[in-house]
């Protein structure tokens, strides 16, 4: 007596379906995507939120070396008198920041209560909190990984389901940019409370096909998001001490410190020496 029948995967010979290697293709390939995704969008929260550090610790720094740069061009314009010197101390005044409005110094000081704390602590010198760490916790990088695996809209198979998808994802990458490790929770256990999707079924040859030439589009432009973020100024400070960005913010303060010393120095001595010759 022979056997009762095929696999579901094979044909009449034994032999894999076509189908069934593209199948396999495309769930490595979405697999794949989603993980790189994953780093990349990872990286990109890591630069945005180092580069909001950056600003609040060291963006005065810069401000005030810029201002001294353009004090000892147009001092030594003034001393001179050379055209050459006079153009490079137009330049310098131009390349600094000039003076905020209204709106740009009271911005993050208004909440709907009125006055921030950090604006009522200012303005009654009691001592201001630090800049909020925002970098994710390891436990909220776990979550976000562990939720993007499992909704990522790319693993629906119909528009509904992929609008849910990118929703729920949506509200995932929020709560991940603002370091919510008790509401990343909370989304997990929604997810898992929610319709469990249809198993994945084959496809036709042609849609399998179509498949990969998406994952792999999206590949490519996924490729070009993370070369662009570790080739900007900020991508390339946070590679350089990814595990401990803090300290990395403390050692340019005090390089940058210590340059705001020689130029205030070399300013000093300008100033003197002009002095001197008018006298």
């Amino acid at each position: 007596m022979g056997e009762a029948g095929t696999g579901a995967g094979t044909g009449s010979d034994g032999a894999e379906r076509p189908e069934e290697r593209l199948e396999r293709a495309v769930r490595a390939a979405e697999q794949a995507l989603i993980e790189f995704e994953i780093a990349v969008e990872t990286f990109r929260v890591e630069v945005e939120n180092f580069s909001r550090l950056h600003h609040q610790r060291l963006g005065p720094m810069y401000s005030r070396l810029d201002e001294l740069e353009a004090q000892i061009a147009e001092a030594r314009a003034a001393s001179t008198g050379d055209p050459e010197d006079v153009r490079k101390a137009q330049e310098a005044r131009a390349r600094v920041m000039p003076m905020p409005g209204i709106e740009e110094l009271f911005h993050d000081w208004l909440d709907s209560d009125g006055l921030s704390p950090e604006a009522s602590a200012m303005l009654t010198d009691q001592p201001v909190r630090p800049p909020q760490r925002v970098r994710p916790s390891d436990e909220a990088r776990k979550l976000y990984r562990e939720l993007v695996r499992k909704a990522h809209p790319d693993l629906a198979q119909d528009e509904t389901e992929r609008a849910r998808r990118d929703e729920f994802i949506s509200r995932v990458n929020a709560a991940y940019g603002r370091g919510d490790e008790a509401l990343l929770r909370e989304l997990s256990e929604e997810w898992a409370a929610g319709p469990v999707p249809e198993e994945w079924q084959p496809s036709r040859s042609e849609e399998l096909y179509s498949r990969l030439e998406w994952l792999s589009q999206r590949k490519e432009l996924l490729a070009l998001l993370a070369r662009e973020l570790e080739e900007s100024a900020i991508g390339g400070m946070l590679k350089i001490a990814p595990d401990d960005p803090d300290r990395l913010l403390e050692e340019i303060a005090e390089q940058l410190l210590a340059q705001v010393s020689e130029r205030e120095t070399e300013l000093a001595g300008l100033l003197d020496s002009g002095s001197s010759s008018d006298a």
